[in-house]
């Protein structure tokens, strides 16, 4: 990846990162399926009017939609809301790294290198440190729930680097729009429409912030970002930058809600930062091809690398 693309993705984590702090801060009113629901509307409505729909089969966009933001937002929410700590929840779901990177080997045959292998397994470590100083007391449900939040991540990854779109914000607005109606319907069901209701008339300027934030920089800005990196770039070499998040997600919860990170958190933090390091160093050697113009305006494939298959 080129400097810029490498900042930009640092930056994506830095947004992501407190993206949880403000998710926990938000919801203490709003039933989290209904507080899904509202995010993705503030980023479909007005966009859709004013952002061209990307140039990808509408199967490609909704199913970057249904698991990158319907179900991974959608089992991430309930987790927290079921007793998942924001910094907890920061780090499990950063499995969505491993996920991601071992369905893109075999599904579109990106082979990551040595050193990016070497890079997420000791991001891994770090992840698995931070987990055991601090995820005795986490409800078994909100930890499964987590986990499966970072697998429809994953797999949200493949499918856009699949579709490979130029243009990630296009991509970002458009595949919202399979997120409001299912997730209003399900908390209906699961919630109550009173409890629907009320918590639609009591929405408050606390979860109003929380929503814009999560709607405005998470979602438009923050995938809208990755979202282009994806395309440009192999999954390998954008996902890992993801694992910095937990980083920011822990430091901002120390800050703002008194977490402090213990000694395994801390220690795991390094090791995470220490990870991202390894796994971008062969960075340089991964480039995307000249665009090909016979191919409907779509992002280069790129070309076998030092172990990375042409995907």
């Amino acid at each position: 990846m080129t400097t810029r693309d490498s900042l930009l993705a640092a930056l994506v984590a830095t947004i992501w990162g407190f993206n949880f702090v403000v998710i926990d801060w938000g919801m203490a009113d709003v039933p989290p399926l209904l507080f899904v629901a509202l995010r993705f509307a503030v980023v479909v409505v007005p966009a859709v009017l004013l952002v061209p729909r990307p140039d990808a089969p509408w199967r490609s966009i909704l199913a970057v939609g249904a698991f990158m933001s319907l179900g991974q937002f959608g089992f991430l929410y309930v987790a927290m809301s079921a007793g998942m700590p924001p910094g907890l929840a920061a780090l499990v779901l950063q499995a969505q790294v491993v996920f991601t990177i071992a369905i893109a080997a075999g599904v579109l045959r990106e082979v990551p290198t040595r050193a990016q292998a070497v890079g997420v397994a000791v991001g891994v470590v770090g992840l698995a440190i931070v987990g055991v100083g601090r995820g005795g007391h986490v409800p078994l449900v909100a930890l499964v729930l987590c986990l499966l939040a970072a697998l429809s991540w994953g797999i949200g990854n493949v499918v856009a680097r699949a579709a490979r779109v130029p243009g990630g914000l296009g991509l970002t607005v458009w595949s919202a729009i399979v997120v409001p109606v299912p997730l209003l319907a399900l908390s209906l069901v699961v919630d109550g429409p009173s409890a629907v209701t009320g918590a639609l008339a009591g929405f408050g300027w606390q979860a109003g912030v929380s929503t814009l934030y999560t709607a405005v920089l998470a979602s438009l800005v923050g995938y809208g970002i990755f979202n282009s990196l994806l395309a440009r770039w192999p999954s390998s070499a954008v996902v890992p930058w993801v694992l910095l998040a937990p980083v920011v997600a822990m430091a901002s919860a120390w800050a703002l809600l008194g977490q402090r990170p213990n000694a395994a958190e801390a220690g795991g933090g390094v090791l995470l930062l220490v990870g991202v390091l390894v796994a971008l160093r062969s960075r340089s050697v991964v480039r995307p091809a000249a665009v090909d113009p016979s191919v409907e305006h779509r992002a280069p494939r790129l070309q076998p690398s030092h172990g990375h298959a042409e995907g």
